[in-house]
């Protein structure tokens, strides 16, 4: 190593007075821009010391790739980005989008101070979930209702206060795991309750449930498996049925739906899904995300009878688990759009998406081809069929029937590369070693930000 490479390089300080980085730390605390500086110039000497480096950059280079760093270092790391990846509940781009109306009602509530936990009309403490409360019941016929983070996180107080100490019967086929490796079985553990298996994998009678009972069962436990299908040679009791057997043994009975409807699920052209007020017929409590089917923010929401309701709001554990003000002030304002099935079709994205019909979506992708044609003609943009996804652990194995753009001219990785490197950056897939563009997933405003995209990035491919 040559020692004169190290003693090259600039002191921080004079670099922050180049003419282009002063411009940059106009718009950058400068704090901000001079650890960014540091931090860059540490790494060269690191690359120099261990000889990865052969020679330090020019001024020029150093000045530009410092700028640049100093601008990405500015940036939010939760950025917007547009999903033209034909998942409507992308679990890795956040699930649910609220859109613009929805997303406002909890800028709102966290732009000020708000009647978060305080009566209004009586001067005195109050509940952060009583609105939230009323819209729930009265949408699904439940006697009360709970809001957590998330439904991990129901599911956890539910069995921790309803089954802790307790004999709880699961289906071999419903000992799921859920993203990121979590296990039903560890839940259960963790909460207390002692997992009593019963049935097969792919085949669990009502017999295997009584049998249960008969060994000290007092839970009853339904997991809806959320990221896989069992097909073929199965047999699966039906949820009245198990409900009927709860009732009769005095057992309690629980189910994680995943996922769930608070509209038909027919009337967005769907075969599958399961209804929430039906399943909250039959259950003592029963819980789901926010985020999913719902369509809302993220959440873990628990309905049922007033009585384990009640037992879970004063179960310790219930104020770690709380959601905040903006969680709540969103979920409000989905829920509201449920008064009106119409509305809450316009209004919710993700149902919006879902209920989307081919031909539409084949007439949008034409539309994008042709625009993206005339602002980059050096690809090539087809429009045609494609399968899309509902995501999110909460339809699977069904395709939707969508339509997409594939763009061809260059390889599709280095396509998926410059997309993603964008401001803001446009997701697609890869299919059949061609980019895709699917256009069941994209906001209002987002076809022109592709466009401005592929003008921008198509001259150099």
């Amino acid at each position: 190593m040559d020692i004169s490479q190290l003693r090259s390089i600039p002191k921080v300080d004079n670099i922050l007075e180049w003419p282009e980085i002063k411009r940059v730390c106009r718009e950058v605390p400068r704090a901000l821009a001079k650890e960014t500086v540091r931090r860059e110039l540490d790494r060269l000497r690191g690359a120099l010391y261990q000889g990865e480096l052969e020679a330090m950059p020019s001024a020029e280079e150093l000045d530009a790739m410092l700028c640049a760093e100093i601008k990405k270092a500015a940036q939010p790391s939760l950025r917007r980005v547009i999903n033209a990846t034909g998942v409507v509940l992308h679990t890795n781009l956040g699930r649910a989008p609220l859109g613009a109306e929805i997303a406002a009602s909890a800028a709102f509530a966290a732009a000020g101070y708000s009647n978060l936990e305080y009566n209004l009309e009586k001067g005195c403490r109050g509940s952060r979930y009583a609105c939230t409360e009323e819209l729930l019941c009265a949408l699904t016929g439940a006697e009360a209702a709970l809001i957590v983070n998330n439904n991990a996180a129901a599911v956890f107080l539910m069995l921790n206060t309803l089954a802790q100490g307790k004999k709880a019967a699961v289906s071999r086929g419903e000992l799921v795991e859920i993203g990121g490796g979590f296990r039903i079985p560890e839940i259960m553990a963790l909460s207390g309750a002692e997992l009593m298996e019963t049935g097969t994998t792919n085949k669990t009678r009502l017999s295997d449930y009584k049998s249960a009972i008969d060994l000290g069962a007092e839970v009853l436990l339904k997991v809806h498996t959320s990221n896989f299908k069992i097909t073929g040679f199965t047999e699966e009791t039906a949820l009245s049925q198990l409900s009927a057997l709860a009732k009769e043994s005095g057992a309690y009975m629980l189910y994680d739906m995943g996922s769930g409807f608070l509209i038909r699920p027919e009337t967005l052209g769907l075969h599958e899904g399961a209804y929430i007020p039906d399943a909250v017929s039959e259950c003592d409590v029963v819980c789901f995300s926010g985020d999913k089917l719902l369509g809302g923010a993220q959440a873990g929401i628990l309905l049922g009878k007033s009585e384990p309701i009640a037992l879970m709001k004063k179960n310790q554990l219930n104020r770690m688990l709380r959601p905040d003000k903006l969680t709540l002030a969103a979920l409000e304002a989905v829920l509201r759009c449920y008064i009106d099935e119409k509305q809450a079709k316009e209004k919710i994205p993700a149902l919006r998406m879902l209920a989307a019909e081919q031909t539409s979506l084949l007439e949008t992708a034409r539309l994008l081809a042709a625009r993206l044609a005339d602002c980059c003609p050096t690809l090539h943009f087809f429009a045609e069929p494609c399968a899309d996804e509902t995501g999110g652990g909460s339809l699977p194995g069904m395709e939707l029937s969508g339509a997409a753009v594939a763009v061809e001219g260059a390889p599709p990785q280095v396509l998926e590369e410059k997309m993603r490197a964008n401001d803001p950056p446009v997701i697609g897939r890869i299919n059949r070693n061609r980019f895709l563009l699917s256009v069941r997933t994209l906001m209002p405003g987002d076809v022109e930000e592709i466009a401005a995209a592929f003008s921008k990035w198509g001259a150099g491919l």
